[in-house]
């Protein structure tokens, strides 16, 4: 299933390429597929919402916060709160738990992420090992600076056929290699990084 960030239509656009011509279209939509799965790989972080609810399971270890209003377990990326889900136990046997709040607040309303669920003035306990969430992973809509990303480094890589070792020419400014990076798309993903990537 892809989960591109950006249209065949708009990196045509992009690129000067006529809409009704599909002869590059296999190059283009690979080109958008990488560039879409590198940003993942970049930002620890994906930003397509699961189409239906999935289980995760966290230990507690490392993940949890303490707050001045209560323990925080840091989860990946929910972007919606159907079917949200959150137990407590083991393996072999869950509860159903319901004291906890998401953070930040607001968040879906401001078009981000749920990424922590804060247990109200309390612990989530020495006694509990893990903590099974049931929600649709990802981010509620993908970000504007994703898209844009994607399709900067999209075109890119299209034109990666055409310089050969890394090296392109021009008329204008000679022969020079590429840059490992593309400072508009390092630009562009660089606030949606989680912190130990990139």
């Amino acid at each position: 299933m892809a989960h591109e960030y950006g249209t065949l239509a708009a990196l045509k656009q992009k690129l000067g390429i006529e809409a009704d011509d599909d002869s590059r279209d296999t190059l283009l939509n690979s080109a958008l597929a990488s560039a879409s799965r590198g940003i993942d790989k970049s930002t620890g972080r994906r930003f397509w919402l699961d189409d239906e609810a999935v289980q995760r399971v966290y230990r507690l270890a490392g993940r949890v916060v303490c707050e001045d209003d209560g323990d925080l377990l840091l989860v990946d990326d929910i972007g919606s709160i159907t079917g949200l889900v959150v137990e407590t136990g083991s393996s072999v046997s869950w509860t159903t738990f319901t004291g906890y709040e998401t953070q930040p607040d607001n968040a879906l309303a401001d078009g981000v992420p749920i990424t922590g669920l804060l247990r109200v003035n309390g612990t989530w306990g020495i006694t509990t090992s893990r903590v099974r969430v049931t929600a649709q992973f990802g981010w509620p809509a993908v970000p504007d600076d994703i898209i844009e990303a994607a399709l900067i480094q999209a075109s890119r890589l299209y034109k990666r056929k055409d310089s050969p070792e890394g090296i392109i020419g021009s008329a204008e400014w000679g022969v020079r290699n590429l840059s490992r990076r593309d400072p508009d798309v390092w630009a562009l993903i660089e606030p949606y990084i989680l912190p130990g990537f990139g």
